[in-house]
C-alpha cells in the first residue's frame, strides 16, 4: 500500500446515519458519523471504516445539518475536535448546563475526559467537525448519560451490554444472553465532574487565528506536554501554515496524520506527489519521508497529528 492509498478524500467519505444510540431521537436523528482511521467508537455494524491501521489514535468526523446535536456522553480517553466546516456549540455537565463554548472553523477543543459532553451545529449550513480519539480502541466505547439511553429506548433503539445497537423498528431484539447496557447509577454519576467554563476555555481551547499567529515562523505546538493545550493523550497535535513548513523532505519515527483546514497543499514523497484539500486525511507511516507545502497563494493551514509513547487515558494534569 502506497501513501496515495492511505489518503482519504473528503469527497469519498462514507457516512453512517445509525452509528449511535440517539440515531432515532428527535434533534439527533440527522447526524452522520465517519470513521476515517482506526475502529472508532461507532455502535453500529453499518459503520464504514476507511483505514483500519492501528496507529495509537483514531480519526473520525461528525457531519450534521443546522440545529442537529450529539447527545451527552463521555470517554475514557482523549476526544479532540477541530471545526472543519460551520459553527458549533459544545456543552458539558450532567445535564449539559455546566458550561458551553462556541467554536468557529479551524478552532480546536481538547475536551477533558470524565465529563459528559455534547455538541450542536448552530450554523446555517451542513457542518463537519473532525475528531481525534485517544487509543487504538478509543477507550472501549462511549459512556452515555442515563437520560440519553432512556430517550433512545422510547424511540426504538436499545444498546446491549456488548456495545451493539438493536433497532426495534426493524424487528430486532436483544440476543439471548445479552442484557441492556446498564445506565449509570447515582453513585457513579457523582464521579463525573462539572468543570467550570473559565477553566475549560483557558486550558482546553485553541483559537484558529491565534494558531495562525503562533505558526508564522514554525509549527505551533497545539497539544502536548509543553504545548498551548497541555496534555499527554497518546498523540501530539501541531498546526502549520505557509511560513512554518520545512523546505526539505522530513522523516518521523511515528505514524503521522496530515489534515488541511484551509487552502490546497502539495504532499511530496519518494515516488511522487499529490495535492491535499480541506477535509482530506493523509496517513504517513513511521519512516516515510515526505514534504508538505501550500500549492497556491492565499490562506493555508493544516493540522498534523503524531503518535507518542504516552498511553491513552485520562486527561493529563501535569
Amino acid at each position: 500500500m502506497t501513501i496515495e492509498d492511505r489518503i482519504v478524500r473528503y469527497g469519498a467519505l462514507m457516512p453512517c446515519k445509525t452509528a449511535f444510540i440517539d440515531a432515532h431521537t428527535p434533534g439527533s436523528d440527522q447526524k452522520e458519523n465517519f470513521t476515517i482511521i482506526g475502529g472508532g467508537v461507532s455502535e453500529s455494524p453499518d459503520q464504514h471504516v476507511h483505514l483500519t491501521d492501528k496507529i495509537g489514535f483514531n480519526i473520525g468526523a461528525a457531519g450534521q445539518p443546522p440545529k442537529c446535536r450529539n447527545s451527552l456522553h463521555s470517554h475514557r480517553t482523549a476526544e479532540v475536535f477541530f471545526v472543519l466546516k460551520g459553527r458549533w456549540r459544545f456543552f458539558w455537565g450532567r445535564w449539559g448546563t455546566a458550561g458551553e463554548v462556541v467554536l468557529e472553523e479551524g478552532d480546536i477543543f481538547n475536551i477533558p475526559t470524565g465529563i459528559f459532553r455534547g455538541f450542536e451545529n448552530i450554523g446555517i449550513d451542513y457542518g463537519m467537525i473532525i475528531a481525534i480519539l485517544g487509543g487504538d480502541d478509543a477507550g472501549g466505547g462511549v459512556i452515555w448519560a442515563p437520560q440519553v439511553i432512556e430517550d433512545a429506548r422510547q424511540h426504538g433503539l436499545m444498546l446491549g451490554e456488548n456495545g451493539v445497537l438493536y433497532d426495534s423498528k426493524k424487528g430486532e431484539d436483544l440476543p439471548a444472553g445479552i442484557n441492556l447496557m446498564p445506565a449509570l447509577d447515582d453513585t457513579a454519576l457523582k464521579t463525573f465532574p462539572e468543570v467550570p467554563v473559565d477553566q475549560v476555555v483557558r486550558d482546553y481551547v485553541g483559537r484558529y487565528w491565534d494558531l495562525m499567529a503562533l505558526a508564522r515562523d514554525e509549527p505551533a505546538r497545539v497539544i502536548g506536554p509543553d504545548a498551548l493545550i497541555k496534555d499527554r493523550p497518546g498523540f501530539e497535535v501541531e498546526f502549520l501554515t505557509r511560513g512554518s513548513v520545512p523546505a526539505n523532505l522530513i522523516t518521523r519515527d511515528r505514524p503521522t496524520v496530515l489534515m488541511p483546514v484551509r487552502g490546497h497543499w502539495t504532499l511530496r514523497y519518494q515516488d511522487g506527489q499529490t495535492v491535499l484539500s480541506p477535509g482530506d486525511t493523509a496517513l504517513l507511516l513511521a519512516g516515510e519521508a515526505y514534504g508538505i507545502e501550500p500549492s497556491m497563494t492565499g490562506e493555508a493551514s493544516l493540522y498534523r497529528i503524531t503518535s507518542t509513547d504516552d498511553a491513552a487515558g485520562p486527561t493529563w494534569t501535569g
